[in-house]
């Protein structure tokens, strides 16, 4: 026993004196405060429901500890995970944000969080097939358009139930005829005015278009 106390005895005296020196360099350091942007982010998302609520990207958070653990921070990965697990149902949800579900360095104590709370409203998720609706250009002068279809004449959407019910079509980008003389066909990409509705496949359709002289 003796034996393995004294084996290195040197190296083991200079880390132990290098241990004391680190723990007075800290503990003599200033305790400070300090607000830092924290992300926000989110796990066990419900697959059958969708937050219809505005998502909140960052928080304030108030934080105390170490001067030179604090001018660190930037390098360090924090972050606010909040855990939807407990989410069954639609319906409005408030979460505390507090040590629970807050990551921080070692040393550092967590003062607040701006806001505390957050708030979430979560609806079903429901698909729809909506029409599309074809944006043309006046044709070349002294022509006219005969006729136009887009295929597919539907796509599928997927969001919140309350946005899906308000998407009634989507449209197509301008598609400029001004050259045609008979027939054309372009691909174009569509547009949904519902910022939480997105579409379950591909967003491109394909148009023809055939214009006649007058």
């Amino acid at each position: 026993m003796s034996g393995w106390l004294t084996n290195n005895i040197g190296w083991k005296l200079l880390s132990i004196a290098g241990a004391v020196v680190l723990w007075i360099s800290v503990a003599s350091e200033p305790e400070l405060a300090t607000l830092h942007s924290t992300p926000v982010q989110y796990k066990s998302v419900p697959n059958d429901l969708e937050i219809s609520s505005n998502f909140v990207d960052n928080v304030a958070l108030e934080m105390r500890g170490p001067s030179g653990r604090l001018r660190d921070l930037r390098e360090m990965r924090t972050a606010v995970v909040l855990d939807f697990s407990s989410v069954h149902q639609p319906g409005e949800r408030t979460f505390t944000i507090d040590e629970s579900n807050v990551t921080l360095p070692r040393g550092i104590q967590l003062v607040r969080a701006i806001p505390a709370q957050l708030r979430f409203r979560f609806e079903r998720r429901i698909t729809r097939k909506v029409p599309v609706e074809i944006r043309l250009s006046a044709p070349r002068e002294g022509y006219e358009v005969a006729g136009y279809r887009a295929a597919p004449l539907k796509l599928t959407v997927v969001g919140p139930e309350s946005s899906v019910e308000k998407t009634r079509f989507v449209v197509t980008d301008p598609i400029d005829i001004s050259g045609v003389i008979s027939s054309a066909q372009f691909r174009v990409n569509t547009y949904l005015a519902e910022p939480q509705v997105r579409f379950q496949a591909a967003s491109q359709v394909v148009v023809n278009v055939t214009v006649k002289k007058k």
